[in-house]
C-alpha cells in the first residue's frame, strides 16, 4: 500500500507526529541519567516505577474512551496533555525554579497523556487501513519515530544539554500544535454503529463498571492474555534502552577513538557513546523496519517473535560483557535486529484477535506489553546496586529466553483454536 493511498488523516498525523517526536527525543534519552544524578539511582528507579503506574491505568482509559467518545477527541485531549506537561516541565528546568521533583511529576503526567493517545492512535489505523495492509502501514509509522529517534539524540545531545529549558518549552509548544492540527484537519474514524451504541445515556459509574466488564471479557481470551505476558517479560529487555544503557555507558565507558584518519580521531566518551548507539538504532529501524516486516512476513508468526526474544537474550548479555565502543555497536545491531523482527507483525497479530467493537480496548490492552513493562523495567537501575551489573544482565537475558518460551506456547494453542474452528 503506497503513501499515495493513504487516507488523508494518515499522512496528516505522520508528518505531524514526525515533528513532534523529534523533539521528544531530544531530551528523553537523557532523563534517566538526570534523575538519577538528582535523586541517586534507587530512589530514581523507584520513583519512575511509582510515574508508570499512573500510564498502565491511563492506559486502560484511553482505550474504553476511544471506543466509545472516538479517536480524534482522545488525540486532541492527549497531545495538549503532552504539551502543557513539558511547558511546565520546561519552567522546572528554569533557573527561577530549578525543581527536579516538578519536573518529575510533569514527566509522570506526559506519560499519562501518552498512554491516553496511543490506543486511539492503533485504533485508528485499524479504522482506515485493510486488514492485509495494516502491517505495512504500522511499520511506516514505526520507521517515522525512529527517523526521530536518529534526529532526536544527536540535536539533544548538542542542545538539550546545555539548554534543558528551551528544549522543553519547544517542545510543549510543538505538543500544541500537534493538537491544533489534528482537532483542525482531521475527521473521527469511530465506526457509526459504534457511535449510536455508546449515546445510550449510562451513568458515567454505569461507563466504568462496563468498562471493566469489557475488559474481563477479554482477558479471559487465553490467547491474548499469554501474548501479553509474553510481551511483558521480553520488554524488560528492550526498555532498558533508555534506562540501564545510558546509566551503564556513563560509568564504565571511558573516552576511547571509534575511528581515526592520520593526526584526526573521532572520540567518545559515555554519554556520546550512548548517543552514538542510540542514533545508530534508529537509523537502522528507520532504513530497514519496512524490509524487514515485508521479509518477516514470509515466515510464521511464532517463529518470528521466539527469534526477536532469543536476538534480545544475546544482545543484553553482549551489552553486559563489552566497554569497548564497536562491541557496544555489534551488541546494538543485535538488539535492533530483534527490535525490527516484530515492528509490524505484532500490531497486525493483535488486530486479527480483536473484534471490532472493542478494537480500542484489545489495543490498549496489547499496550500493558508496554505500560506495564515499563513500569517494572526501571527496577533494573537500583537492582544494579543491589546485585550488581553482571547479574541484573544476566537476570535480563534469563527473562527474554522466558518470552520465547511463553510465545511458543501462545501460538500452540492459537493455531489449536485455528484448526477446532476451521
Amino acid at each position: 500500500m503506497s503513501l499515495k493511498d493513504w487516507d488523508t488523516n494518515l499522512r496528516i498525523r505522520l508528518v505531524a507526529e514526525a515533528s513532534f517526536n523529534t523533539m521528544f527525543w531530544m531530551f528523553f534519552p537523557f532523563l534517566a541519567i538526570y534523575f538519577s544524578e538528582e535523586f541517586g539511582k534507587s530512589k530514581a528507579g523507584l520513583l519512575l516505577v511509582f510515574s508508570q503506574v499512573f500510564s498502565v491505568a491511563a492506559n486502560l482509559i484511553g482505550g474504553y474512551c476511544a471506543d466509545r467518545f472516538g479517536r480524534k477527541k482522545m488525540m486532541v485531549l492527549s497531545a495538549a496533555g503532552q504539551g502543557l506537561s513539558f511547558l511546565v516541565f520546561g519552567l522546572a528546568q528554569s533557573p527561577l525554579l530549578d525543581s527536579p521533583m516538578l519536573g518529575f511529576i510533569c514527566f509522570a503526567f506526559a506519560g499519562v497523556f501518552g498512554s491516553l493517545y496511543w490506543p486511539a492512535s492503533q485504533a485508528m489505523v485499524a479504522d482506515l487501513v485493510p486488514e492485509k495492509d495494516r502491517s505495512e502501514v504500522f511499520a511506516v509509522f514505526y520507521t517515522s519515530i525512529n527517523i526521530s529517534v536518529v534526529i532526536g539524540p544527536i540535536l539533544g545531545s548538542i542542545f538539550f544539554v546545555r539548554y534543558p529549558f528551551e528544549v522543553l518549552l519547544v517542545s510543549g509548544f510543538i505538543g500544541l500544535l500537534l493538537s491544533f492540527i489534528l482537532l483542525k484537519w482531521i475527521r473521527e474514524t469511530l465506526p457509526h454503529k459504534m457511535v449510536s451504541a455508546n449515546t445510550d445515556g449510562n451513568s458515567w459509574y454505569s461507563a466504568i463498571v462496563n468498562q471493566f466488564k469489557d475488559y474481563r471479557v477479554i482477558m479471559a481470551d487465553k490467547i491474548f492474555l499469554l501474548f501479553i505476558i509474553a510481551g511483558i517479560v521480553v520488554s524488560q529487555t528492550f526498555m532498558q534502552l533508555d534506562l540501564l544503557f545510558p546509566v551503564y555507558m556513563k560509568e564504565f565507558v571511558g573516552t576511547q577513538t571509534v575511528f581515526s584518519l592520520g593526526d584526526w580521531s573521532f572520540k567518545v566518551n559515555g554519554e556520546q557513546a550512548f548517543g552514538l548507539i542510540l542514533s545508530e538504532n534508529g537509523l537502522l529501524v528507520a532504513l530497514f523496519t519496512v524490509v524487514v516486516t515485508r521479509w518477516m512476513s514470509k515466515y510464521k508468526e511464532q517463529n518470528v517473535f521466539i527469534v526477536s526474544s532469543i536476538l534480545f537474550a544475546i544482545s543484553i548479555i553482549l551489552f553486559g560483557q563489552t566497554v569497548w565502543i564497536w562491541g557496544l555497536i555489534f551488541a546494538m545491531a543485535i538488539f535492533t535486529l530483534g527490535e525490527l523482527a516484530t515492528a509490524g507483525v505484532q500490531q497486525g497479530f493483535v488486530s486479527k484477535l480483536a473484534p471490532e467493537h472493542l478494537r480500542g480496548q484489545y489495543f490498549a490492552a496489547a499496550s500493558l506489553r508496554y505500560t506495564i513493562g515499563r513500569t517494572i523495567a526501571p527496577l533494573s537501575i537500583p537492582l544494579t546496586e543491589w546485585i550488581g551489573y553482571d547479574w541484573t544482565f544476566i537476570t535480563l537475558c534469563a527473562l527474554s529466553l522466558l518470552s520465547a518460551v511463553l510465545y511458543w506456547v501462545t501460538f500452540r494453542l492459537y493455531d489449536k483454536q485455528k484448526a477446532d474452528s476451521a
